[in-house]
């Protein structure tokens, strides 16, 4: 094996709730859209949805599958060109239905960043350098 990342998969129970938000708020397009698995068009990594359901059957039943989810598990970030690029997205995604964590902030790091959440709970992030 090699230590590097193909994929990132979102398991969900509501896959078309997920795939409007990552489709409709951010702006992926679909290149896969069953009622079941997504997969969104994505530069360099592999970006999909799948349904808990279908990953327990995928995996003989794993009982992980069905548990419910609890807590923050993954972040994404999604890079901006600019300071005022990460306002600008920011503003548009809260628009569209995002829910607002954090707004834009200059952090320790230097970088302008910016946390909203998908409808899940996720919290994800925009930044600039």
């Amino acid at each position: 094996m090699r230590a590097q990342i193909t994929v990132i998969t979102i398991l969900t129970n509501d896959v078309a709730r997920l795939t409007r938000f990552y489709r409709d708020t951010l702006g992926f397009h679909t290149i896969v859209d069953t009622e079941e698995y997504v997969e969104f068009e994505n530069s360099g990594v592999r970006f999909s949805i799948c349904s808990k359901s279908l990953m327990a059957i995928n995996t003989d039943g794993q009982y992980s599958f069905k548990e419910e989810h609890r807590g923050q598990a993954f972040e994404l970030c999604f890079p901006c060109d600019s300071p005022e690029d990460v306002i600008q997205t920011y503003s548009d995604i809260i628009t569209k239905g995002a829910t607002p964590i954090k707004e834009p902030t200059v952090m320790p790091w230097g970088q302008t960043t910016a946390f909203f959440a998908d409808p899940e709970g996720n919290i994800h992030s925009t930044y600039a350098d």
